[in-house]
């Protein structure tokens, strides 16, 4: 009796655990068309791949604010259906802490003293 509710527990947890793998949407590769649509979009919110700049990291992740930022309020003007959306929540903590500085003992020496 025991090894048939252990077999039924395994058997559920199995079933569970696939039924959430099999409602994933988006997992597939990348297109050629999905790639270029988003470099599009990338360059109409002002990031320019020629431009060889220092900045890289910071220019293309302010293009991708700026359409995420577009693509959020065009989903916000189609929530007008009256059952509610998603809250848009906030948080707010304090400072970060510093972490101190250990002072260093006479007579303790750096690893690669002298070298």
């Amino acid at each position: 009796m025991k090894s048939l509710v252990y077999a039924v527990v395994a058997a559920s947890a199995l079933s569970v655990s696939l039924a959430s793998f099999a409602q994933t949407t988006n997992n597939g590769p990348v297109t050629r068309a999905q790639v270029r649509q988003e470099l599009i979009q990338l360059e109409q919110a002002g990031y320019n791949p020629a431009q060889r700049d220092p900045m890289y990291p910071d220019d293309i992740q302010a293009a991708e604010q700026r359409v995420h930022q577009e693509q959020g309020a065009a989903v916000a003007n189609a929530e007008t259906s009256g059952y509610g959306g998603v809250a848009a929540g906030s948080s707010q903590s304090g400072a970060a802490v510093q972490a101190e500085r250990p002072i260093s003992a006479e007579g303790v020496q750096p690893v690669f003293f002298g070298r």
